[in-house]
């Protein structure tokens, strides 16, 4: 998968007479919560991250709008400026790039631990000795963010999204009653 793209606008740098020797704290901040928000909950995931100082590039994000350094851009869209960066919108908006350009393939469940049909589901699929991989969407907020739209494309946008959201063999089942009816007319599954 390619990269996403990252770039970070950082308070300094220097434009004509005016310069900026001290880069601001917020900025500092970004940067660090960038690079640890990378290395946990997007793990894994390719990215390139490109930091900028905002002084001598003042140019580049105003054209999104953006004019109030520490600026996050995450492809072409602006999800933080001004304030230090908040990892749940980073999270979210790199999780949508990889969403668009990802399928889910294989054999897939995203749950919660305290959902009694994410129990039965799971429970099937052992059942029927069919592998798989479990997200657990409470504690991974990548896994939420990257169910959400999946599910949401397939049932509508107005539609709550519950759990568990199933996918076998890379197509989309829904939940624990289709799984089960699945189950009980596919002689593949469990095969």
């Amino acid at each position: 998968m390619k990269p996403i793209k990252i770039t970070l606008y950082r308070w300094a740098g220097s434009w004509g007479p005016f310069k900026v020797n001290i880069p601001c704290g917020e900025c500092t901040l970004t940067k660090d919560i960038l690079q640890d928000t990378f290395n946990t909950e997007l793990t894994g995931i390719p990215i390139e991250l490109e930091v900028k100082d905002w002084l001598s590039h003042w140019w580049e994000p105003l054209k999104l709008k953006a004019w109030h350094a520490p600026i996050i851009i995450v492809e072409d869209k602006v999800i933080s400026e001004g304030e230090a960066l908040n990892r749940g919108v980073l999270v979210q908006a790199v999780i949508a790039q990889v969403a668009k350009r990802d399928e889910i393939k294989g054999n897939v469940v995203f749950g919660k631990a305290t959902c009694p049909f994410c129990i039965k589901a799971k429970a099937a699929l052992d059942a029927a000795g069919v592998e798989y991989t479990y997200h657990d969407v409470v504690k991974d907020s990548a896994a939420l963010y990257r169910m959400i739209p999946e599910v949401k494309a397939i049932i509508g946008e107005k539609t709550p999204v519950t759990v568990p959201q199933i996918w076998i063999d890379g197509k989309y089942i829904g939940g624990f009653d289709n799984l089960t009816k699945t189950m009980n007319t596919d002689a593949k599954i469990g095969s």
